[in-house]
């Protein structure tokens, strides 16, 4: 389903979001045309938009945007900035001497105007010439990679179009094994059970992939496989049998991208153990039995996405 917007709008949004308009005087008592701007003029004259400009500047990313074009830019606002940077311990001027700044925000333009009837839930190859995805949530709204949210829609420039972000968006470094091992290697490490299991059953190489593998784990937290074996009555994961434990691995993966908001109630997912597949319950945030751990959602790889999940999955008995 394509986004949805209000056309009519348009020009409010444009006011609400700080763009400059300027006027030539044709007639005193006529209103007048716009004077058209590029997307980095635009951005310059919007007081939502102060850090997204600055970065620009700091790239030397000025001339390149407001080339011809045309460019869609998914442009994130000054407090999704700020999100960005309290959460990852910076300051804005690290942001901005920072050697990724570059490829961080053309990580937020396509080349091409794409107009907000035409951004469908998939994946994007950005101006980086890395991936992004695009989700539809259960009300319509359209988020990217699963964390920023499109907040406003066609602001219409010289050389392309602007869409407001309420969050940056970073490219993917790392694939979901990587991230597994880093989480279980930290200061407040988790999964390492999983990482554990993964290895023994020799499956870390079918979540080491790329942006061609498109993966889905909903991934059990240490307490979770801590249940589990007092269930089994077992040590660890060296005491279950290598065949079931196989299975229970691959009962975790789900062979698409699926973030939390592609997710549908009673939807059926097939995984990657053959014939069998998970149940959606999003009234209860719960995927089978297990509950979806809203603090771990949408930890994005390379490969795919991780989403925790607060017990192990348990294939059907046969």
């Amino acid at each position: 389903m394509k986004i949805k917007i209000l056309s009519r709008a348009m020009y409010a949004t444009a006011i609400a979001l700080g763009t400059t308009l300027t006027f030539t005087a044709c007639d005193d008592n006529e209103p007048n045309p716009m004077t058209p701007e590029n997307l980095v003029e635009i951005a310059a004259a919007s007081p939502n938009f102060e850090i997204l400009t600055s970065a620009i500047q700091a790239a030397e990313l000025e001339d390149d945007l407001s080339l011809s074009g045309p460019f869609t830019v998914f442009a994130p606002v000054d407090a999704g900035f700020e999100d960005f940077l309290t959460a990852n311990d910076l300051t804005a001027g690290d942001l901005l001497a920072s050697p990724d700044l570059e490829n961080i925000l053309t990580y937020h333009v396509l080349s091409g105007e794409v107009n907000s009837f035409d951004v469908e839930a998939g994946s994007y190859t950005a101006l980086n010439e890395s991936q992004f995805y695009v989700s539809e949530d259960p009300s319509g709204d359209l988020w990217i990679n699963g964390n920023a949210k499109i907040i406003s829609t066609d602001i219409g420039a010289t050389n392309g179009i602007i869409h407001a972000l309420d969050q940056v968006i970073i490219p993917p470094s790392e694939s979901i094994a990587e991230i597994a091992v880093a989480s279980s290697t930290a200061a407040e490490p988790e999964f390492t059970q999983l990482v554990a299991a993964l290895t023994r059953a020799g499956l870390v190489e079918n979540v080491s992939g790329d942006a061609m593998d498109n993966l889905t784990v909903f991934a059990p937290t240490d307490a979770a496989f801590e249940d589990l074996y007092q269930t089994l009555g077992v040590n660890g994961v060296d005491d279950i049998p290598l065949d079931q434990l196989t299975d229970v691995l691959l009962y975790h993966v789900v062979p698409a991208r699926a973030f939390s908001q592609d997710l549908r109630q009673d939807a059926s997912l097939p995984t990657l153990l053959e014939g069998e597949s998970l149940t959606v319950d999003l009234a209860n945030l719960q995927i089978n039995e297990s509950s979806l751990i809203p603090s771990a959602l949408n930890i994005h790889g390379v490969n795919g996405v991780i989403h925790a999940i607060d017990q192990v999955l348990l294939p059907p008995m046969e």
